[in-house]
């Protein structure tokens, strides 16, 4: 007996909406927005004041799965060199070897280990931070604000915002105990542009080992 047309279609439109749903499904990849993102610290500086620093990110990738943050997985680069503390003389003083010795180790390096989600815009990333050649754990508090296009509809953004606390002796920087705090507070303001190439080759493998 002869298919209708009707039941001729119905199989591979099946096909094509299983195909759209799973594309839906997986985590997309992003590129770091280092224009819109920005690093934000402050110290305590001998009890008068808690000064702040800004830092950018230098590159960095990020893959987000707004349907299952426990796929999501991130690395990025942090440019010391570029510090700004608002006076040149005091840039140079905070990157000398006694604290962020960006001549040694330009770079801070982030990457992430697991992601614990707390609500619909809440979480918490857990990952390993590398400064002045110390590797640390950090965990950074972070709300997922809005996943959407630009205004101009030109690309697709993931933004964040994150805060931490770390304690700089833990990466060799104890001098001046006494007039400059221990713990710094630090504040992420992230924007992250859709990039299917930006995550690499080797991330998906390297997730599969984490917790």
């Amino acid at each position: 007996m002869p298919r209708s047309r009707s039941t001729f279609w119905l199989p591979w439109l099946a096909a094509i909406l299983l195909a759209c749903t799973a594309a839906h499904a997986r985590s997309a990849g992003y590129r770091y927005d280092t224009v819109h993102s920005q690093i934000l610290f402050s110290i305590t500086h001998d009890g008068y004041s808690r000064p702040f620093g800004e830092l950018h990110i230098a590159k960095g990738w990020l893959r987000f799965d707004p349907d299952d943050w426990s796929k999501s997985a991130t690395e990025l680069d942090i440019d010391l060199a570029g510090l700004d503390m608002g006076d040149a003389d005091w840039n140079k003083a905070v990157l000398k070897p006694e604290f962020l010795d960006a001549a040694h180790a330009r770079y801070a390096h982030f990457a992430s280990t697991s992601v614990e989600r707390k609500d619909d815009r809440h979480g918490v990333l857990h990952g390993e931070l590398t400064l002045r050649g110390i590797t640390r754990p950090v965990s950074l508090a972070f709300t997922f604000n809005r996943l959407g296009k630009t205004i101009f509809g030109l690309h697709t953004v993931a933004g964040f915002s994150a805060t931490t606390t770390l304690d700089r002796s833990d990466f060799g920087m104890t001098a001046f105990r006494h007039s400059i705090g221990q713990q710094v507070t630090v504040w992420l303001e992230i924007e992250a542009i859709r990039d299917d190439h930006a995550v690499p080759p080797d991330a998906d493998r390297a997730g599969k080992d984490q917790p």
